[in-house]
């Protein structure tokens, strides 16, 4: 009887492909279980945490969980955070919980003390305007009943009208003998006051050209110059003093008739208030 011929068995050329899907699988799981644990939720690792230490070994180390993300109301995380502050509260007075004020001293007096400059600058204050036009009237009284001096109250300043008859010349900015006194008795009022003292100087229409003024602009100034320098002499303060030329341009009268010319031929010295005192000198309209 002849023998039965043996079937050759093949070779499986992808056997490998099992233990190496095994081990993806292997790693997958591996990867999976490290990101896991790589991303623990801190705030809820922190509640447990609290909670096993009040639990077995007393208080916990931290009164609040570190909130991670938004708060979930109603979650798990409610129910272990109240179970910590319970385990807080057994054993201890709620009152060593409560925050305790701080105490406040209550603030000290304060006290106030004038130096010596404050008190020189309280002493040499701005005199108030119905004392100062009181003072200029008492001190040019002759003159005023003359009409050579006109002294006018305004809101904020002493207006004192002085016409230039007695203090220049004609076309001279040198003041007169005459008007040295009217000047010294005005200065002596003003004399340890800190009121500032504007002068203006006006002239009438007629046109002037020499050397020293060649038009009534440096006239007018000239005039004014010359009377604050008198006043400077006589003991008021020079810092307080300013000067202004305004011509024949703020005339009070036409300059049509000889007495209008007259009229605006004039020195005018304004005494300032307190409420100008520290402010720029406007000029009087």
């Amino acid at each position: 009887m002849g023998r039965k011929k043996r079937h050759e068995e093949h070779t499986n050329h992808e056997a490998w492909a099992i233990p190496y899907g095994d081990l993806i699988t292997l790693l997958l799981a591996f990867f999976v279980v490290m990101y896991a644990v790589s991303s623990v939720n801190q705030g809820k690792y922190r509640v447990l945490s609290d909670s096993l230490n009040a639990a077995f070994r007393g208080n916990p180390k931290s009164l609040e969980p570190i909130q991670v993300g938004e708060k979930q109301r109603g979650s798990g995380a409610d129910i272990r955070i109240s179970i910590v502050k319970q385990a807080m509260t057994n054993g201890q007075p709620r009152e060593m919980l409560q925050d305790i004020p701080l105490a406040k001293s209550p603030p000290a007096a304060e006290t106030h003390t004038v130096s010596d400059e404050d008190a020189k600058a309280l002493a040499a204050s701005p005199e108030p305007l119905e004392q100062m036009q009181q003072m200029v009237e008492q001190a040019l009284a002759p003159m005023i009943m003359q009409d050579l001096v006109t002294v006018r109250r305004t809101a904020h300043a002493v207006e004192v009208e002085i016409r230039t008859d007695i203090l220049f010349s004609s076309g001279s900015a040198t003041l007169a003998p005459t008007a040295n006194d009217a000047i010294r008795q005005l200065a002596g009022v003003l004399r340890g006051h800190t009121n500032p003292v504007r002068v203006e100087g006006h002239t009438d229409n007629v046109p002037i050209s020499t050397t020293n003024f060649p038009s009534n602009w440096e006239l007018s100034s000239a005039r004014a110059a010359s009377v604050v320098h008198l006043m400077a002499s006589a003991g008021v303060d020079p810092s307080l003093l300013a000067v202004l030329g305004f011509a024949e341009f703020r005339p009070l009268q036409p300059n049509s008739t000889p007495e209008g010319r007259n009229a605006n031929r004039r020195v005018l010295i304004v005494i300032l208030g307190a409420d100008t005192a520290k402010g720029p000198a406007a000029p009087a309209g």
